[in-house]
């Protein structure tokens, strides 16, 4: 997925018994080879690797890379569908189901097509001039992403040369998806389905596709600065939670907060939803090595154990404040170690996987609880909380606790600070402009009586079963 994560498929040489009669029989058979060699025109060189995405021949795709790639994309838009529906539309209040259930699946629609037609290239083809903060246009509509079996060609990203183009763009737009689903969790229960649908179509445009196209493209300021993002931390999680406190703001509270009981509808889907994100976090995190490999192996190690870390610390946390344990906290734990393990994935020891866990179950809590009272935000369902709050915590741990051995690469915690802050803030100050630019269109807020009837029939005339 990007320059840091680039997967090097190499084969160790096959040990040889070295004996000197067969080393001597050896170099009698090979002396007239050897002197033909001399008089034979010299071979053609190695293509050259891409700086820009292209097409080479079909051979050289790595089948079991490509495998793996197109599972992992399964896994990450079941993350979303259901995943992230039924996460949130358990939490929110029985007369608000359907609509955060709709706002994921248009969501992921309105993504899916701005992908095609725009967003895939800003983000993952250089942009010359402005390539560090912007890609270019020559994969918008999917351009030239071909395959041509009549003479024996594929196109491919420059960023993963060894798999079909088609499967890396799939698999980059379930992360869009994704990410633009999250921020829904702290607009839930006022927000008009018309103007959400038009902010997430911007800020995939304005906000997403440049901070992409900052980390994941290897001519990104921040990659070219050595940032490390395994999977998503800034892009993903400390972006779309920025992004949900704005929203927060922006929208005001929902009529009632702080002084009626927000009695979430169900629980139980709210787990169903934790372990598809579970589960599909092995695809979010190991298909993020691009590689059937040893990498991917790790990665999907590390974050199951960061996953169970952060439930139990959460658990831990909120027994320790409230002497109970409760299902939400568990389920808001696992995400927390799922978040925070995902910049550090590929980067990081199972010990050091144990340690961000941990450290993200307490920070994710604090977050949820005692600094959201401190930012007075009705984020509805704690997207900046565990989201943010995860994502920080995970993006400079990265910079502490990476292992040169198992990459390649140095960590900074200074680069991953730097990183950290440009996109936090480029998302905050970027997210306002979007829903301004939205309010110009529409009316973000549905109305006083509408909120109070529940925005399942005021907006859809749905209703969810008795």
């Amino acid at each position: 997925m990007h320059q840091n994560r680039v997967a090097t498929i190499s084969h160790p040489p096959h040990h040889q018994r070295n004996t000197l009669p067969q080393a001597a029989l050896i170099t009698a058979l090979l002396a007239p080879l050897a002197a033909a060699a001399q008089t034979a025109p010299a071979a053609a060189p190695a293509a050259a690797a891409l700086t820009s995405p292209g097409r080479v021949a079909a051979s050289t795709i790595q089948g079991a890379d490509t495998a793996w790639l197109m599972v992992s994309t399964a896994l990450v838009l079941l993350m979303t569908l259901p995943g992230i529906a039924l996460f949130y539309g358990g939490m929110v209040r029985r007369f608000n189901v359907l609509n955060t259930m709709a706002s994921v699946v248009g969501i992921a629609a309105v993504v899916s097509l701005l992908w095609f037609g725009v967003a895939y290239s800003l983000a993952f083809t250089p942009g010359g001039a402005f390539g560090g903060f912007i890609g270019g246009v020559e994969r918008m509509g999917f351009s030239g992403m071909e395959f041509l079996g009549s003479t024996g060609q594929v196109a491919v990203s420059h960023i993963a040369q060894h798999v079909p183009e088609s499967v890396f763009a799939m698999f980059q737009l379930t992360f869009a998806i994704i990410t633009c689903a999250l921020v829904v969790g702290a607009l839930v229960e006022r927000m008009h389905f018309g103007a959400l649908l038009t902010f997430t179509g911007l800020w995939l445009l304005l906000v997403y596709a440049p901070i992409a196209h900052w980390v994941w493209e290897p001519g990104g300021w921040l990659a070219q600065l050595g940032a490390l993002d395994f999977a998503g931390g800034s892009v993903v999680h400390i972006n779309a939670g920025a992004a949900a406190l704005v929203c927060a703001y922006a929208l005001g509270p929902r009529e009632g907060y702080g002084r009626e009981p927000f009695i979430p509808f169900n629980l139980g889907l709210t787990m169903a939803g934790t372990g598809l994100l579970w589960v599909g976090w092995f695809g979010f995190n190991a298909g993020s090595a691009l590689a059937a490999d040893g990498r991917a192996g790790l990665a999907m190690l590390v974050t199951h154990i960061a996953a169970a870390a952060g439930a139990l610390s959460w658990m831990g946390a909120e027994w320790l404040a409230r002497k109970r344990a409760s299902l939400l906290g568990l389920c808001s734990g696992v995400v927390a170690g799922l978040v925070a393990i995902t910049p550090a994935a590929g980067f990081v020891t199972p010990r050091s996987a144990l340690i961000i866990g941990l450290v993200a179950g307490v920070a994710c809590y604090w977050g949820a609880t005692a600094l959201k009272r401190k930012l007075r935000a009705d984020d509805s369902l704690d997207v900046f909380g565990v989201h943010g709050v995860g994502g920080l915590v995970g993006a400079l741990l990265t910079g502490v606790l990476a292992d040169p051995a198992i990459s390649g690469v140095e960590a900074s915690f200074v680069t991953q600070l730097i990183a950290c802050v440009a996109v936090l803030a480029y998302s905050l100050v970027m997210t306002a402009v979007v829903l301004w630019l939205t309010s110009r269109f529409t009316t973000l807020r549905v109305r006083e009586f509408e909120e109070r009837a529940g925005l399942d029939v005021s907006l859809h005339n749905e209703q969810i079963g008795h």
